[in-house]
């Protein structure tokens, strides 16, 4: 009977909060940290697939939660997210001994709240983890103004709160994740021999793939043939044995892609960039109709390019670029459908820019940012939502800065692919790469650290410059830019 009075009131309890108290961003973040450590990219080292859908779920998550805490920002999508999610026995006190046999189970749910407290139960109901917590956090009724001055003081829960409900203490889980923190040495001396072994079995495979890109390639007489995602070698073969049995089926329909890029992803269409996608769940019939659609694909290309041409010019002369690596995968006709929205604003505004003042400088539009910046490589992020007379005033105060960062990148672009050419002689690699996530300075940084460094292990191998340690399906090692 106490049990269940205890229950109501607890309930009764939460709803009060619901209905009159707002959470701030730190408290957003402490009451997600359960969340996160559930589905870290970090703890999905040997599940490349599983983190990097984790991985793009939480830049699109934090996205979200930024937009809930900017003043006058309405204009909410509801946000469709996946993520893999660690499963707990229930019994287990050991963090590294309290997975179950799975390990990870996946779960989908739809964001459509407008404050931050509804999101954070939203997310926590969703991949079924409690929610008792919630009630202990000092959330704030008061106004933004007298709640500023504790925004950003960390909200600790006290260790009997831990022993009497049995949820692991995060903090505990840091400290013991710290406190047998890997370092490179004693990663490859533990893993070496498991890379080895894949490497040689992923070799012929290899061969085959390499003779299939070119083949198809020169049959088609195309530019290249890229992946989204770092699928396995085998998976690779396979969508390109896939793509050439449709070459003998119908040749015809692929007789405009001449001087394209094919690239294997999620979804068939037309990319942003202008290169073919070809969706790896879709079939024959799908990838025929795109082959079909290439014609108005590519009209709609040029209509793209003079509307980026009126952008700038009306921009003093900046330059509207799309950057794979840094920006979501848009279909064509969702990039168009950007751009035509930010050119019609511009339109109604009429900035006084002067013309080609800006020239030689780039920008880059994104839908869900809420304030303009300048990125660390020279080139503007512009939101499509961005005010224009803050969008003038911004772009002329960072004018300056932009040129010496645009400057600074080609520099580091330099100095990044000597040391990467150092480094695979040095250290007779087969091949060293990096994640996109993976920023030139950072690549830099790691790639000076491994040229003072002794590593016969790395004789042949294939080495990715990641954020975590791995060793991939086919024997590439993973290991972090900030190895120690």
């Amino acid at each position: 009977f106490y049990y269940f009075i205890r229950l109501c009131l607890e309930k009764i309890l939460l709803q009060c909060i619901l209905q009159s108290r707002s959470l701030s961003g730190a408290d957003a973040i402490n009451a997600l940290r359960p969340f996160y450590f559930a589905v870290h990219p970090d703890f999905f080292g040997q599940h490349p697939k599983e983190r990097e859908v984790n991985e793009n779920s939480l830049k699109r998550l934090n996205g979200y939660l930024e937009n809930l805490q900017k003043p006058g920002f309405r204009s909410f999508k509801p946000t469709q997210l996946t993520f893999y999610v660690r499963e707990r026995e229930p019994n287990s006190s050991n963090v590294q001994e309290s997975f179950s046999a799975s390990g990870f189970r996946a779960v989908s749910f739809t964001l459509h709240t407008r404050d931050l407290l509804s999101t954070v139960l939203d997310i926590l109901n969703s991949c079924s983890l409690s929610t008792e917590h919630i009630q202990s956090l000092n959330v704030s009724s008061q106004p933004h103004k007298e709640a500023k001055s504790t925004v950003n003081r960390p909200i600790k829960w006290d260790k009997t709160y831990y022993s009497f409900t049995g949820f692991k203490d995060p903090e505990e889980e840091l400290e013991q994740a710290q406190r047998v923190e890997t370092t490179l040495i004693s990663w490859l001396d533990d893993n070496e021999a498991s890379a080895v072994k894949k490497l040689k079995k992923s070799l012929p495979l290899r061969k085959e793939l390499e003779r299939l890109k070119f083949e198809l390639s020169h049959q088609l007489q195309l530019s290249d043939i890229r992946w989204q995602r770092s699928w396995g070698i085998a998976h690779r073969c396979s969508q390109l044995h896939s793509l050439g049995r449709l070459v003998q089926q119908r040749p015809e329909v692929l007789k405009n892609v001449k001087g394209r890029t094919v690239v294997f992803t999620d979804r068939s269409g037309m990319s942003a960039g202008g290169h073919i996608m070809l969706g790896t769940m879709d079939v024959h019939h799908h990838w025929t109709k795109i082959f079909e659609r290439l014609p108005n694909y590519y009209k709609l290309q040029k209509r793209l390019l003079f509307l980026e041409d009126r952008i700038s010019q009306l921009l003093g002369g900046i330059q509207v670029i799309y950057i794979e690596e840094l920006q979501p995968l848009l279909t064509l006709e969702e990039y168009y459908e950007t751009l035509d929205s930010f050119y019609n604003k511009l339109c109604d505004s009429r900035l006084p820019f002067h013309p080609r003042s800006l020239r030689g400088l780039q920008m880059i539009l994104e839908s869900d940012r809420y304030a303009p910046s300048l990125h660390e490589f020279g080139h503007f992020t512009i939101p499509t939502v961005c005010d224009p007379a803050t969008l003038q005033w911004f772009i002329f105060a960072k004018a300056q800065e932009a040129r010496e960062n645009l400057k600074r990148k080609e520099e580091m672009m330099i100095t990044e692919k000597e040391l990467i050419d150092t480094s695979t002689e040095k250290f007779s690699l087969d091949r060293l790469y990096k994640e996109p996530s993976v920023s030139s300075a950072q690549m830099i940084d790691c790639c000076e650290r491994l040229l003072e460094e002794s590593l016969p292990y790395l004789q042949g191998m294939h080495l990715c410059i990641s954020h975590f340690y791995s060793v991939l399906q086919d024997g590439d090692l993973c290991i972090p830019w900030n190895w120690k």
